[in-house]
């Protein structure tokens, strides 16, 4: 009695201390909504590390102009000496000629234009790796839920074969291999989890955020259609590695024009107040013209140097326009059939295998086969879902090199 009492005792302050049955619980946080393509490429546009140390170096640049519009400063020089005159204050001035500053503001705006060409390269680079990323990270979604599937389709499976066996219609061989095919596809479907958060930390990274992130991509993503005609022609206008070759060509030729530059000798104006000269003067005066004279050496050299410089960037620009023609034209042949392969599998080859799928569970279900026949409907199930998977993501793949190759240079 009083053993039962105590227990009472135990249990009454349990129960009052405990939360009531549907009283409202902490929600759980809330996943947050797919990303779409865009907003990924918007978010690193914005965040992306290297992007982002990237565009730092338009201030280096401005810089650089500005160091180049300085004039040389004139030298103040103070003698006092034991000859005559005694005291002499001198003034010279370097005077550039054949047009040195202009020319070196000259190259500084053609860096400066280098660098801004590079930046876009930078930017069409992380462009071409988030659409990589975010491909990859949809390529994994799709094919978890292609596993969870296959596993209902396995479940439904193991429980036809239960219920069979109840009925004493199949022997206990038919649940023990069903069990075994759901298991498999349990496990599936778990590995392929690892994946997908390798992906999302992959992605997490190049839009600047914590790889641990939650995120997911839209399930919205589809075998979209492209211009290959277009393709080509923005991979010959506005390809960022031929804006880079083309601002490295200038670049090269502003060189060129300083070099030649050099070549004119730039003279030395001096003019000094002298003092203090016993019996001759008290306060007086001289000038004086300096100049190089070009007998050693006329800096043909450096000349002969940047000339072969340009000559070497010119051939370098044509050979990677061809190799980004060539790289176009294959992506698009890649790009296409990888599209008609898909659609394939969407439009044809996936409804029939739904359908075959469906009439050999009911055909199990209604003993006018073997669980055998239904295994193996099962297995082809997840092949040629696997097969589908894998021919969208090949075809986003594609579509990435595609656009790569026309806003890049091919690697």
């Amino acid at each position: 009695m009083m053993e039962g009492m105590l227990r009472a005792g135990l249990v009454i302050p349990l129960v009052l201390l405990s939360p009531v049955a549907g009283s409202p619980q902490s929600p759980a946080e809330a996943p947050p909504p797919p990303l779409t393509l865009e907003a990924a490429l918007t978010q690193a546009l914005s965040a992306n590390p290297t992007l982002m140390a990237a565009r730092l170096r338009r201030a280096i640049d401005l810089a650089g102009i500005d160091v180049a519009r300085e004039r040389p400063n004139p030298e103040l020089r103070y003698e006092q000496s034991k000859e005559t005159p005694h005291q002499s204050l001198t003034a010279a001035q370097l005077i550039e000629l054949g047009g040195k500053r202009g020319r070196r503001i000259a190259l500084a705006e053609a860096v400066a234009k280098s660098g801004e060409a590079e930046l876009a390269r930078v930017v069409a680079e992380t462009r071409s790796q988030v659409r990589h990323a975010y491909y990859a990270l949809a390529g994994v979604q799709r094919r978890i839920a292609v596993a969870e599937e296959l596993r209902a389709l396995a479940d439904r499976a193991k429980n036809v074969a239960s219920q069979r066996l109840e009925l004493g219609d199949v022997s206990r061989l038919d649940l023990v291999q069903a069990e075994v095919a759901l298991y498999q596809a349990e496990n599936e479907a778990t590995a392929l989890e690892g994946d997908r958060r390798a992906a999302a930390a992959d992605l997490n990274t190049l839009l600047g955020r914590d790889p641990n992130t939650a995120m997911s991509a839209s399930p919205d993503i589809e075998a979209e259609a492209f211009d290959p005609e277009a393709a080509l022609a923005r991979a010959l206008t506005t390809n960022a590695a031929l804006a880079v070759a083309d601002q490295q060509i200038a670049e090269a030729r502003a060189r060129l024009a300083v070099a030649r530059a050099g070549q004119v000798p730039d003279p030395t104006i001096e003019g000094a107040v002298t003092h203090d000269a016993p019996g001759e003067f008290v306060w007086g005066w001289r000038y004086a013209v300096a100049i190089a004279v070009p007998i050693f050496t006329r800096h043909r050299g450096q000349v002969r140097v940047e000339e072969a410089t340009v000559t070497q960037l010119q051939a370098e620009r044509v050979a990677l326009e061809q190799r980004i023609r060539g790289f176009v034209i294959s992506a698009v042949a890649r790009a296409a059939a990888q599209r008609q392969q898909y659609l394939r599998y969407r439009d044809e080859i996936l409804p029939k295998a739904r359908e075959a799928e469906t009439m050999a569970e009911e055909s199990y279900r209604a003993g006018q086969t073997g669980l055998p026949a239904l295994l193996q409907s099962l297995q082809q199930a997840r092949d040629l879902r696997a097969k589908a998977a894998q021919a969208i993501a090949d075809y986003q793949a594609a579509l990435a090199e595609l656009e790569r190759a026309a806003a890049l240079a091919p690697q």
